[in-house]
């Protein structure tokens, strides 16, 4: 079972990336999904966090109205469409993976609580770089 984020790169501000989370061993319509980023010297923050049981969404204020978070049933991918970037969104970005079944996981809660006691993450993936750039 795998988890890998993908799509990071080089960009130009004012530019547009799209991330992919892809999942390999594990159906992530049953997953809730997050996307996060940590740059250099900077605490890892919640992006973007999408629940499996009814699509509800959460988006953190610096990337609300440029980010769009969506799930792609047929490619078993949440993928991060990211617009209008700017030089401070230039970091590592991973994605993690919570089971929902019954439950749902509030997407605000997924990213925004750390991982611990009473938050734990199923799947984290290896992260990609995007840097935004002139």
């Amino acid at each position: 079972v795998q988890l890998q984020a993908s799509g990071g790169g080089l960009v130009q501000p004012g530019g547009s990336l799209r991330l992919s989370c892809t999942a390999s061993g594990l159906n992530l319509g049953h997953y809730a999904v997050g996307w996060f980023r940590q740059a250099p010297g900077s605490e890892r923050g919640g992006v973007s966090c999408l629940s499996a049981i009814d699509g509800s969404t959460y988006y953190a204020e610096p990337v609300k109205g440029r980010f769009s978070i969506s799930r792609d049933a047929d490619k078993n991918t949440v993928d991060l469409q990211m617009d209008r970037l700017v030089p401070e969104d230039s970091a590592v970005y991973t994605c993690v993976a919570v089971f929902e079944g019954q439950f749902k996981q509030r997407p605000q809660r997924l990213c925004t609580v750390p991982p611990g006691p009473t938050l734990q993450y199923d799947y984290v993936g290896q992260g990609t770089l995007v840097t935004v750039s002139s």
